[in-house]
């Protein structure tokens, strides 16, 4: 998020408040007869979620959840995390109810998942959960708890050998990142990361964190730091691939812009420590629900034309340009209603706001393949990472 979206917490806050006292009782279904939801997708609107059939895209459960609610995949075949004023609450898609399972705190942000692990950062506390997702299904897991010194917009991720990487900063500002052993311990430090924001993991578990001047890598034990060719050039939103060693990210040039439409990408070589620059088409922008990989680590843009970009990250060329909606604008609010992207396997589905619509598309040969429409503007979109 960028210093607009830093102030949207407050405006997330102040539109959520109720969700404490009511989410968890207006949002549980009566048991009993639907069958569960086949590869389900959550789609946030505002009042509620909606449960969708991943191959039909029938509404399958609407759950009401007033205020302003995101949603990211916990890892495993049935649930989501939702993220509420009061904290982070699980969903079971596949039978639209919310667990009971919670994990509360002012300002839940970012949810990671890296291999067996999924990680939570809740902002107002600084509290880091970590879990295997597959324990979700016999109630809240033990997990492993980190707090950082300071509460602050961050991220956390954890690798296979317990090595964790968590970000630094204050509410004010954020400086760079730590490494911390399986047992809590320091192990590396580096502060030279203005603005450190958002994550990704290439091939290899090598972990980017985004910095306002390039990114902030950590292999091999160490961190390193690896500038862009401009003073400010932001990279706030990353997309790895366990399949390339090349992260995609944004890539923004104005440091006081209220709104940036940025028409240039950054694909970051984690082998090479090097950072490439490329153009959009001509007049066509994005925003940072637009960024994703597809099944063989190809790189995947929803542009403001309304088309999906496929980019080999191996030679910074966009392979393909496929219409999926219509023509949009990036609102000024990060949280209101833009097209945004979600993938699973060979699938990619995309929201349509302006039509309160939702697409499948077949990312094997670039067709819509499904459509439906919803009865309110689709916000955010995530779903179980497998299907039943």
């Amino acid at each position: 998020m960028n210093r607009r979206s830093l102030r949207g917490f407050t405006v997330l806050t102040l539109a959520s408040l109720a969700l404490a006292a009511c989410g968890k009782e207006t949002a549980t279904q009566p048991a009993g007869a639907a069958p569960a939801v086949k590869e389900p997708l959550a789609i946030t609107y505002d009042g509620g979620i909606y449960v969708l059939d991943g191959e039909s895209l029938k509404v399958a459960h609407t759950i009401a959840l007033p205020g302003f609610n995101r949603v990211n995949p916990a890892g495993d075949d049935s649930t989501v995390v939702v993220s509420t004023a009061s904290g982070f609450q699980m969903l079971d898609a596949t039978t639209g109810r919310m667990t009971g399972v919670t994990y509360p705190g002012d300002k839940p942000g970012h949810v990671v998942r890296h291999g067996d692990r999924t990680i939570l950062f809740t902002d107002g506390t600084g509290e880091v959960n970590s879990f295997d997702p597959k324990d979700l299904a016999a109630g809240k897991p033990q997990g492993r708890q980190y707090k950082t010194a300071q509460p602050h917009h961050g991220v956390a991720v954890e690798l296979a050998d317990g090595t964790m990487i968590v970000t630094l900063g204050t509410e004010e500002s954020r400086s760079g990142a730590i490494a911390v052993d399986a047992g809590g311990k320091e192990v590396a430090r580096n502060e030279q990361c203005p603005g450190v924001h958002g994550e990704a993991v290439a091939k290899g578990d090598v972990v980017a964190l985004g910095c306002e001047d390039g990114v902030l890598l950590f292999k091999n034990g160490a961190f390193t730091k690896v500038k862009s060719n401009r003073a400010y050039s932001r990279i706030g939103n990353q997309a790895g691939s366990d399949a390339s060693p090349i992260l995609l990210g944004d890539y923004k040039i104005e440091p006081d812009a209220e709104l940036e439409a940025p028409e240039q990408f950054s694909l970051i070589d984690t082998t090479t420590d090097k950072i490439t620059v490329v153009p959009m088409p001509k007049d066509v922008s994005y925003s940072f629900r637009s960024l994703n990989r597809g099944p063989a680590g190809e790189a995947l843009i929803l542009g403001t034309d309304g088309k999906l970009h496929v980019v080999d990250p191996a030679t910074a060329k966009i392979t393909d340009s496929w219409p999926v909606v219509g023509a949009w604008t990036e609102p000024v609010e990060w949280q209101q209603p833009r097209p945004a992207l979600f993938v699973r396997g060979d699938t990619a589905y995309v929201t349509e706001p302006a039509t309160r619509k939702v697409h499948r598309l077949d990312l094997a040969t670039g067709k819509v393949v499904a459509s439906a429409t919803l009865e309110a503007a689709p916000n955010e979109i995530s779903g179980t990472l497998t299907g039943r």
